[in-house]
């Protein structure tokens, strides 16, 4: 589907859908609507944390929701390869933010802001949109801290859109989008 906005209740209401909006790369400046078959999801009990990530949070400060935009703006870096957040982007998930939809977990050394990941979360489910580093291991470090934190909360699905081969790394999988939808249904009933 391409068209529609990004006003908060299109958002929410295409999250609850199984739906999110991605700017068509084909098309610059049309809003595309996607809802990917096989979906990437992050089983809470299959991330996989090795010793050297476990090492690596040492070095780290995590917080939630301090720089929101400032992580936005690090995952729309115009030299990230296959970048796609415009500044419409940064500005609808800003206000998601401030109304409490959207959510940062960022990652801190002692010279700042070291990486992060965003998403939106709606009752169980955690709908991650981007992560990046800027120090290595950043990323995962945040993703770590997401897991547990969604844990801690009781929260049962991590959608993370498509399977890469680096999250794949991190012990992502690919289900249908009839069970995706299943396991969403489940996670918003919470």
């Amino acid at each position: 589907m391409a068209g529609g906005d990004l006003e908060p209740t299109t958002l929410i209401h295409a999250y609850r859908q199984g739906i999110f909006p991605m700017e068509a790369r084909a098309l610059p400046g049309v809003l595309a609507w996607w809802s990917p078959e096989p979906r990437g999801i992050l089983p809470l009990d299959g991330l996989r944390v090795t010793r050297s990530m476990k090492q690596s949070a040492r070095r780290f400060e995590v917080r939630t929701n301090t720089c929101f935009a400032d992580v936005m703006r690090a995952c729309a870096d115009p030299a990230r390869e296959d970048g796609w957040i415009t500044q419409p982007f940064i500005d609808a998930y800003t206000r998601l933010h401030e109304l409490g939809w959207a959510h940062s977990v960022e990652v801190f050394d002692r010279d700042g802001l070291a990486g992060g990941l965003y998403g939106v979360r709606i009752d169980g489910l955690f709908a991650g949109e981007s992560m990046f580093h800027a120090r290595r291991d950043a990323s995962k470090v945040a993703l770590m801290a997401l897991v547990q934190l969604m844990r801690d909360a009781g929260m049962r699905l991590l959608d993370v859109q498509w399977r890469t081969d680096h999250l794949e790394s991190l012990g992502a999988i690919e289900v249908s989008r009839d069970q995706y939808l299943t396991l969403l249904a489940a996670a918003l009933a919470d």
